[in-house]
């Protein structure tokens, strides 16, 4: 699954790739909560990073615990306008997996990591294509698409 939100304008755009995590704990979902809002556990890929180290990086950063990503799920970019940046371009990927352990303590402070309750974030978070990813995770797990078992 593939989409993209926005309509390019002209320009030139800051292109953000990134990798990111979608865990589920029965109802719930891990989340970080930071002072812009709702985000899933990952981030920007740097250098030559693949999705996979780069989800663990941010993982480890977000929350202090290792984690599997195991399954790419789905993948959206949009053209937007950042208060920083301008012209913004984030392209990311959805990995569906887990966390494992905690491993140490969260590196970044304004992150406050969170399992909450699918009914209660459903069309919260920050970004609109990581609402759309969560959707589209949540409904391949609940009509049983996702077996972590089988794809380890």
């Amino acid at each position: 699954m593939y989409k993209v939100f926005g309509r390019r304008e002209r320009g030139q755009y800051y292109n953000r790739e990134g990798a990111y995590l979608i865990a589920f704990s029965g109802n719930r979902t891990a989340v970080v909560r930071t002072p812009r809002g709702y985000f899933l556990l990952g981030g920007g890929i740097q250098g030559n990073e693949s999705d996979e180290e780069c989800i663990k990086r941010e993982c480890l950063e977000e929350c202090g615990y290792t984690c599997t990503p195991v399954l790419l799920v789905a993948g959206a970019e949009t053209y937007c306008v950042h208060e920083k940046k301008g012209l913004f371009h984030p392209i990311q990927r959805y990995y569906y997996g887990t966390l494992n352990d905690k491993v140490q303590c969260p590196v970044e402070k304004d992150h406050e990591f969170l399992w909450v309750d699918y009914d209660e974030i459903r069309g919260k978070m920050y970004s609109e294509m990581q609402n759309w990813a969560l959707e589209q995770c949540r409904n391949m797990e609940l009509e049983g698409r996702l077996d972590l078992k089988a794809k380890k």
